[in-house]
């Protein structure tokens, strides 16, 4: 059911970046109507962020534009790290590959992907898209929210339900909201230039821990390529233009570079910061507005991609009357300190990997080639075990200590759907709804167990999956899909949870895992304080994106 159109919008959006259209295009394939403001006159032309995990490509899968997305990405690998002499350390890539369904890092450039988000949007009944226009004024109230806009024609008063900034790091938004940053600013100068015509052809970032002169060197598509360089004292600082001399120079090395094939060159400094909160009442933060943090970890774009796919569900939840408004206050304590530990991580990276001591380099290099001895370090490195979990440990989640899927994102596996007779992602037996899952539940007679699953989650109007666990088919109620496993993956994914039922929310996060005895307990524990009737989305019009 549509509930309205955008010339009265539910929720204003600031900032048309990838971050900002993102949100746009999930909540509008959820029926939110948006109205989204940018400053600029048209998208980005120069590339800033360059890689998409598979996460990001799942959350394009749920917006309907997936496809579109993957035409402008190269498939990645992952990355390989070098060691101060030049020699391959490890690779590291994703520990289970295609676990969500999809490469697990992949290099694009901006503008691309900004085009295509863009050209889903100007098409979408329920967006009105505005460049060129600036958020200047925002206040609240109970009942929602009111900006002054100054666009082309002059200024204008708009009033929404609730406004997301996904303004940038000098977001207006996040000022009109009274909310300060924390963090801080590293002294390092770095010369990132993205350049065309160029030679490699890696599906895979690397990043050479040199210390006279770390760099990083991710291929792109079609001949795009991205140097990163460290500068050293004389060189040049975050206010300077860098000379074509300096690029010339730098890489030369790697490649002969000529004037008109330097699609961007910039020398800045990394920040890491994160905002005290990510939320004023029924205003919101997103992205860099939200968080900002160095490039090392390359999860700046995705983090504010996760950021979006956290919260909109939640929104259009609350905005069809379907959950107690109460829901939105779990965003901050759901993605903060995961951003939090990203951010700190990629600080740590830049430390270790990009050093700049010929003594911390050696060490580092020695202590990871006696890991890569072991089956344990190779696990932890070639898998990258040293990126922060995105486990969820509070908010609209059981306790984590009570079972360890608990607040866990699930995976993609392909299923043989038995009602249908077809393999289909699982995510496709419920798309945008809560899933109720028995795992090897087994024989139940007269279906009691499921039936009283099914009524302890009425109100959430669930789509019910039988996942068994073995190679028997029992009986289950009419409403109850049956996926079967086809390649071990499904068993992966809920073999740990054997003989419970595990609800899963639309954003594919595990809430609970319960016996069935204590399911109906912990779904009154858990979910019942937030819902208001329905929390599932319900899609009853074609979603234009799909086509």
């Amino acid at each position: 059911m549509t509930v309205g159109n955008p010339s009265d919008p539910q929720v204003l959006i600031v900032g048309a970046g990838p971050v900002g259209m993102t949100a746009a295009v999930l909540l509008a394939a959820q029926d939110i109507p948006v109205l989204l403001v940018e400053k600029n006159l048209t998208t980005a032309d120069e590339p800033k962020a360059i890689s998409l995990d598979d996460e990001s490509l799942r959350v394009y899968q749920r917006a309907g534009v997936a496809d579109r997305v993957l035409s402008v990405i190269v498939p990645g690998t992952g990355t390989t790290y070098y060691g101060a002499d030049g020699t391959k350390l490890f690779h590291g890539g994703a520990s289970v590959p295609f676990r969500v369904g999809f490469p697990f890092k992949n290099p694009f450039a901006q503008p691309d992907l900004e085009r295509v988000l863009r050209a889903v949007l100007e098409h979408h009944p329920l967006v009105d898209l505005r460049f060129g226009t600036r958020m200047l004024e925002l206040s609240q109230d109970r009942d929602g929210v009111r900006a002054r806009l100054r666009g082309p024609h002059g200024d204008e008063h708009v009033a929404a339900g609730y406004v997301l900034g996904a303004d940038g790091g000098r977001s207006h938004t996040r000022s009109q909201l009274g909310i300060t940053m924390q963090g801080r600013s590293h002294d390092d100068v770095w010369l990132v230039v993205d350049c065309t015509g160029d030679h490699h052809r890696e599906r895979y970032g690397m990043h050479h821990g040199d210390p006279r002169r770390p760099h990083v060197i991710v291929p792109g598509l079609d001949g795009r390529c991205r140097y990163e360089f460290r500068l050293l004292p004389g060189e040049g600082g975050p206010t300077d233009s860098p000379s074509f001399e300096l690029i010339e120079r730098l890489l030369r090395p790697h490649r002969p570079i000529t004037p008109d094939q330097v699609e961007r060159a910039v020398a800045y400094r990394f920040h890491g910061l994160n905002a005290t909160t990510w939320q004023n009442g029924r205003g919101f933060l997103l992205g860099d507005a939200a968080h900002m943090m160095p490039p090392f970890a390359g999860q700046g774009l995705n983090s504010g991609i996760r950021d979006a796919a956290n919260l909109t569900w939640k929104l259009a939840a609350v905005l069809r009357g379907e959950a107690d408004p109460a829901l939105l206050d779990t965003y901050t304590p759901e993605r903060r300190p995961h951003a939090d530990a990203v951010i700190r991580s990629s600080e740590r990276l830049g430390r270790v990997v990009m050093t700049t001591h010929p003594r911390v380099a050696a060490h580092r290099d020695a202590v990871v080639r006696r890991a890569l001895d072991t089956e344990q370090g190779r696990r932890f490195f070639e898998g990258m075990g040293y990126r922060p979990s995105t486990r969820i440990t509070q908010g609209l989640v059981g306790d984590p200590a009570g079972h360890p899927l608990t607040g866990c994102t699930l995976g993609r596996p392909t299923v043989f759907d038995f009602r249908r007779h077809l393999l289909v992602p699982l995510d496709d037996l419920s798309p945008d709804r809560w899933t109720l899952v028995g795992s090897g539940i087994g024989h139940d007679p007269g279906g009691r167990a499921w039936r009283t699953a099914l009524a302890a989650v009425e109100d959430l109007r669930v789509q019910a999956v039988d996942v068994p666990l073995d190679d028997d088919v029992h009986p289950r109620p009419d409403e109850v899909a049956i996926a079967l496993d086809v390649d071990g993956r499904l068993q992966d994914e809920f073999g740990p949870a054997r003989g419970r039922f595990v609800l899963v929310r639309p954003d594919r996060v595990v809430a609970l895992v319960a016996e069935p005895t204590d399911f109906a307990a912990a779904v009154n524990a858990v979910v019942a304080p937030f819902a208001r009737g329905h929390l599932a989305p319900a899609r009853s019009t074609p979603n234009p994106a799909d086509r």
